[in-house]
């Protein structure tokens, strides 16, 4: 019981960080300028990141909480 609430508000949680890291990389694109050049790149690879260690832990979770 505990484990699946423990699951399904870390899997909430992961998702909303990557949610957050990908506006930030379009709001840093659609700005332009210096701010695009200097961020923008570094943010998107960031939520690529984000989503894969999102995407291992939510089937890391599945497997391992599975009935």
């Amino acid at each position: 019981m505990l484990s699946e609430i423990l699951v399904k508000v870390t899997g909430i949680i992961l998702l909303i960080i990557v949610a957050i890291v990908l506006v930030l990389g379009i709001g840093t694109l659609f700005k332009g300028g210096e701010v695009s050049k200097k961020y923008s790149n570094k943010l998107m690879q960031l939520r690529v990141l984000l989503q894969f260690l999102a995407i291992i832990f939510l089937v890391g979770f599945a497997y391992f909480f599975k009935n």
